[in-house]
């Protein structure tokens, strides 16, 4: 009897204590819109450096929020690997099993840039962050590539999930062509992550307060580079940008079983 009272005690409190994360969430992406970015575009500098202003600033509230959630208690976390990213002109590949992955994978890459759905931009609690940290926008593909290409070339990192939107539990993996062509284009380095998050949490499928019967923990593992010279040689490229592709959703697939 009294381990069910204390089961739904914790329950009613990681209940109220997910509603607070995404609470504060949101209040902190309208004072980064409202306060510190107008503070920060004051600063001089070019494009580049303000956009790497923007990325930071990003990185460290993300950092904050991650670890509100830990403290409150709901959820836990282990990376392996976190010393093979933060570097010049990589391309992160990452699966995308729930909704905080990209904020744990920016929450520990201190400069990033990343791929937003083009709706996102007239969202008030995300548009002060996606603007000033030089996010780049789905709405026009090619564009899209092109915007891809030029960060990487110009020494930015990004990250980018191939499926496009959440994994669905227990389907397989759908990845679209765009991060093996701008790999490919950029011919930049490439770094697999693979999240896990147990028990499913935050997934399409649920609603934020759908939260699971214990905290979830997620792992982040960051795997060796992958090499592009065998699908660079191919030709035509769209050969090359197909099989990396396939390559890809096989690496993905077989991490996802181990």
């Amino acid at each position: 009897m009294a381990q069910k009272i204390a089961e739904k005690l914790g329950y009613g409190w990681r209940l109220l204590a997910t509603g607070v994360s995404f609470f504060s969430f949101g209040v902190g992406g309208l004072l980064l819109w409202a306060l510190v970015f107008p503070v920060l575009s004051l600063l001089s500098g070019n494009r580049l450096q303000k956009v790497s202003r923007g990325q930071k600033t990003v990185h460290y509230s993300f950092y904050v929020f991650i670890g509100l959630m830990h403290r409150l208690g709901v959820m836990t976390y282990d990376i392996v690997g976190l010393d093979k990213l933060n570097r010049p002109g990589q391309l992160i590949i990452a699966n995308h099993p729930t909704l905080v992955d990209i904020v744990f994978l920016i929450s520990r890459i201190k400069q990033a840039s990343c791929i937003v759905k083009a709706k996102l931009w007239h969202n008030p609690f995300m548009r002060g962050p996606i603007v000033n940290a030089g996010y780049i926008s789905n709405g026009d593909p090619e564009q899209m590539i092109a915007e891809c290409v030029a960060w990487l070339r110009s020494g930015g990192s990004m990250i980018i999930f191939p499926e496009g939107t959440r994994s669905m539990p227990g389907k397989p993996y759908h990845f679209q062509r765009g991060a093996a062509a701008i790999a490919l284009q950029a011919n930049a380095t490439v770094t697999p992550v693979t999240l896990s998050c147990y028990p499913s949490t935050l997934t399409k499928a649920e609603q934020w307060y759908q939260i699971p019967a214990r905290r979830f923990h997620l792992t982040l593992h960051v795997g060796d580079d992958i090499a592009l010279d065998e699908f660079a040689a191919m030709s035509p490229k769209s050969i090359g940008v197909r099989r990396f592709t396939h390559y890809l959703q096989d690496y993905f697939t077989q991490q996802r079983v181990l």
